[in-house]
């Protein structure tokens, strides 16, 4: 016999209790109590649970045919690995019942809506344990529906953060669409919204919550997410965050207009120290690896937006938390980077946008324009995978001074720059990122020993990253995503499967192999987002932490390949290592390039990141101010280099007359 079906009635939903509450309860006073609604999010990490109370919860006449109206849907998570626990609350809330139920399938078998990979992979789990099939749901289908449903049916769902301040935000129902939808959860995906059933997921990092969390588990020895973001509170990231100030000093930066403790390289500070991971407090570190990678997710957010022509980001996913520090970064940074134009978007039940989508598909509800549809995606991976493959060898490009121009060049240091030069002497710093060599050999002193960036490489070569990384086929199964093109061998979320809080149960080498991964694919997207956002075709790499290792090149290789689709053109300087000592060794000759001034050189300083504590400000302010003691500061140091230029070429002069008379006494003397 067929059960009944279920309808979601919606109208007059709202937000009951403390709107400050971490994902309040979303009252339903339409919906009939005896209902019995129920749907998951089974992810890579947490499990989202969804469901319907009609009164006090456990209520016996819950789903016996009352037909009082009015009731609540409750929002509860559990980490992956406690999936009994799951089960077990499933049993105790009697949430299934043999009437009312949930939804009913042509065979009479009960079901419960799910998303996400678990709900394939834990499906037999599910049968076995509560007798239930799993009504398996496209997982970016539901995220998407969540959302939308959040932002269109329910008032104060919706927030920006700044300095600490939530200021609820109103939603233009006509206005609503596009936007882009930044989802951090193991991994980040990034989906443009430009419809009820329309959208396109543009692209994604590994480098996400599960990132964050493996790295503290393995760092600091916290066992679970919210421990980490208490230390994260405790913290000073200036004891490992190497900054401008650390570089240049204070007078240089007040000298070139920059903020003296804008962050240049994230663990960069360590890579000089002699200091063991046990002499750093859990604290420091837990807050260095939070601004860390918060950053780098609102920079790529920051990026394709601005390739999309989207002035609204809207973030979600269950690694958010409703943290304060974790949106105040994330909103800081996209305001810096987009000077004000764009604006970071935050939702009050960001961790449930997957398993509330889901709940959106029962039949017969009152919602048609929110309702699920197969849609046509453009799918991009999160990261580009064995298959693609790049041919052996290396492809030797002639260039000349006719076809050079212009292009990107990458710069990676302890951070890394991105400067686009157009010509001899002329070039504009464009952008940069503070998770640049720096960060790689910082983390790796940390979490291997190895005191040499030549000694980490070779640890790296002997590492398999797939022990602590997680793929897509941990996450789904080994046919891994088929829908959306992810192969089970893709990289999910790096450092993603780590479990356990000590450091000696994984090997230094897996540990190398993973750093190496997550990083230098993360430089490669940003590279290319940076080229395609200027129109620029050819990407130069260079810096100290190349080092000529043929894995790092494959790999950034690879990653343009991919990202591009062959359309930019990758190259590496043989002498990566020295430009700058070979742009100082040009100058004696003002072979094109007089404005590597100072200031000029300055301005390329690897700014990563925006700032790294409240005290600072963006560059934009620095440079637009107005501080009359600054210009005339300038303009002597304008004068001073004029003067030398001009002595220079006095001693150039000088210096041939000497050779021409140095020549003609030898020729005198051997007549």
């Amino acid at each position: 016999m067929e059960l009944p079906h279920v309808k979601l009635e919606l109208s007059g939903a709202e937000i009951s209790g403390n709107l400050d509450e971490r994902n309040p309860p979303i009252c339903l006073p339409n919906q009939p109590s005896d209902a019995s609604l129920l749907a998951l999010d089974i992810g890579g990490t947490l499990i989202k649970l969804v469901y319907f109370s009609g009164g006090n919860e456990g209520n016996e006449q819950i789903g016996s045919g009352n037909a009082t109206l009015g009731g609540e849907l409750r929002f509860v998570k559990f980490e992956r690995r406690r999936l009994g626990d799951c089960l077990e609350f499933i049993k105790s809330k009697k949430l299934i019942h043999d009437s009312g139920i949930i939804t009913g399938l042509s065979n009479g078998h009960v079901a419960i809506k799910a998303t996400g990979g678990g709900a394939y992979k834990f499906a037999d789990v599910f049968k076995e344990k509560l007798g239930v099939s799993l009504d398996k749901l496209d997982e970016m289908d539901s995220v998407v529906a969540g959302a939308n449903f959040l932002l269109k049916k329910i008032p104060g769902e919706s927030f920006t953060h700044m300095d600490g301040k939530r200021t609820p935000i109103e939603i233009n129902q006509k206005n609503l669409f596009p936007y882009l939808l930044v989802n951090i959860g193991s991994g980040v995906g990034i989906i443009k919204v430009t419809g009820n059933k329309i959208f396109e997921r543009v692209t994604g990092t590994h480098i996400g919550g599960g990132t964050i969390f493996g790295l503290a588990k393995l760092l600091t020895g916290c066992t679970s997410y919210d421990d980490f973001l208490k230390l994260s509170q405790q913290g000073d990231n200036l004891v490992l965050d190497l900054i401008v100030k650390d570089i240049c000093g204070e007078l240089a930066c007040q000298k070139q207009g920059l903020s003296a403790s804008t962050l240049a390289s994230s663990f960069g500070k360590v890579i000089d120290s002699k200091r063991k991971l046990s002499d750093y407090r859990a604290e420091d570190l837990a807050t260095t690896l939070l601004s860390a990678f918060t950053y780098n997710i609102a920079q790529i957010s920051f990026l394709v937006a601005a390739l999309l022509g989207l002035k609204r980001v809207f973030f979600g996913g269950s690694y958010i938390r409703g943290h304060a520090s974790t949106m105040d970064n994330i909103s800081y940074a996209i305001d810096y980077w987009s000077k004000g134009q764009m604006q970071a978007i935050f939702l009050r039940h960001e961790g449930f946008l997957g398993a509330l989508g889901a709940l959106m598909s029962y039949e017969n509800l009152d919602v048609d324009d929110l309702t699920l549809e197969d849609v046509k995606e453009q799918v991009k991976l999160e990261n580009c995978h064995e298959s693609s493959k790049i041919p052996d060898g290396m492809l030797i490009t002639e260039h000349s001074e006719s076809n050079i121009f212009p292009y990107l060049l990458v710069n990676i240091g302890s951070g890394v720059s991105m400067v686009e030069v157009i010509g001899k002497g002329k070039f504009e710093r464009i952008i940069g990122t503070h998770l640049g060599g720096g960060t790689i050999l910082g983390l790796a002193r940390l979490l291997t020993g190895c005191t040499s960036y030549e000694e980490f490489l070779q640890l790296s070569q002997q590492g398999n990253n797939l022990s602590v990384d997680l793929t897509v086929g941990d996450i789904y199964g080994e046919l891994g995503y088929p829908k959306h093109g992810l192969p089970a061998s893709t990289t999910a979320s790096s450092f993603g499967k780590v479990s356990s809080n000590k450091l000696s149960d994984y090997k230094a080498e897996d540990l190398a192999a993973a750093l190496l991964n997550a990083f230098t694919y993360n430089i490669g997207q940003i590279s290319y987002f940076v080229a395609n956002l200027s129109g620029l075709k050819k990407i130069f790499f260079r810096g100290a932490y190349i080092c000529g290792h043929a894995k790092t090149i494959d790999k950034i290789s690879r990653s343009l390949k991919y990202w591009s689709k062959g359309q930019v053109q990758t190259t590496f300087l043989c002498h990566e290592g020295f430009l700058e000592a070979v742009g100082a060794f040009w100058s004696y000759e003002n072979m094109g390039i007089d404005d590597l001034a100072a200031q000029e050189v300055m301005k390329q300083v690897l700014l990563g990141a925006p700032y790294t504590g409240k005290a600072s400000l963006p560059l934009r302010q620095l440079y637009e101010s107005n501080d009359e003691n600054s210009k005339v500061e300038i303009e002597r140091l304008r004068h001073d280099n004029a003067e030398l230029k001009h002595e220079v070429e006095r001693l150039r002069l000088e210096n041939e007359e000497l050779k021409a008379k140095l020549e003609k006494l030898r020729d005198d003397h051997e007549g």
